[in-house]
């Protein structure tokens, strides 16, 4: 186990700069941090680069074998450097990126959830859970959807990103390839086109789209659904968060 003590060091101004899009294309990997997430993390497989710790008797209670990997011992001045929430847990892990970045697969089925232009880390992990949680086979991060690398939307996935499989991609190309594989699938939108979505039946292979939190689904990606969606509401509310809806739909469907 190396130990660093200094902001300075070279590894660290390297993990600083993974909190930034920027650096995580530079280096091709990504920093999480916290008790659950690493766990997760080797628990469900993640080919961990290196593991960083305030404590070294913190390694002994991981379910890991540790000299597989890079170790390092930090000070607290250093976990709080390179940490992006304000109360670092003391342990980080450094991963891949290119772990998630897959091409469509050639054989698709089940269930899938595609974000498009979502902005909000707390929304895009709340779906990503609701998504894990629902059993489905996985999620793509359309253009304008948040970094899948982003530290709030990798704390926000709670570990859910190691139950499921991520994608980032054009969602034209998926919805093409899901039509190839007789996938129904179904866009999100209030207008005259769509239904509510109590109407539409149940099936366990699907694909849905939910959109950007203040604009919705791009059209280009609604005119190339199966299918819209809307939820009826009987109050006077004017909308539903959209990881609420995203929740909502994927039950009726699983």
């Amino acid at each position: 186990m190396q130990s660093i003590t200094s902001n300075q060091n070279n590894r660290v101004k390297t993990w600083r700069k993974l909190q930034s899009k920027k650096g995580r294309l530079t280096s091709g990997q990504y920093l999480i941090e916290g008790w659950h997430i690493v766990n997760e993390a080797i628990k469900h497989g993640g080919r961990i680069k290196a593991l960083i710790v305030t404590d070294a008797d913190f390694l002994e209670q991981l379910q890991f074998d540790s000299t597989t990997v890079e170790t390092y011992l930090i000070t607290p001045e250093v976990a709080k450097h390179i940490s992006a929430t304000e109360t670092p847990q003391g342990i980080f892990a450094i991963l891949n990126t290119a772990d998630y970045h897959e091409s469509i697969p050639e054989k698709l089925g089940g269930s899938w959830l595609m974000l498009d232009n979502i902005q909000d880390p707390g929304n895009i992990g709340t779906m990503v859970r609701t998504a894990d949680a629902a059993g489905m086979n996985g999620v793509v991060f359309g253009k304008g959807t948040v970094d899948i690398y982003n530290p709030k939307v990798v704390r926000s996935m709670q570990g859910s990103q190691f139950h499921i499989r991520l994608f980032s991609g054009d969602l034209s190309r998926w919805l093409a390839a899901f039509k190839k594989h007789n996938i129904p699938t179904y866009g999100t939108e209030l207008n005259k086109r769509a239904i509510a979505y109590d109407n539409a039946t149940p099936t366990k292979q699907f694909a849905l789209i939910m959109g950007n939190e203040g604009n919705g689904v791009a059209a280009d990606l609604l005119d190339k659904t199966d299918q819209n969606l809307y939820i009826p509401m009987n109050g006077e509310a004017e909308s539903l968060n959209v990881a609420v809806a995203a929740g909502i739909l994927i039950f009726h469907f699983i």
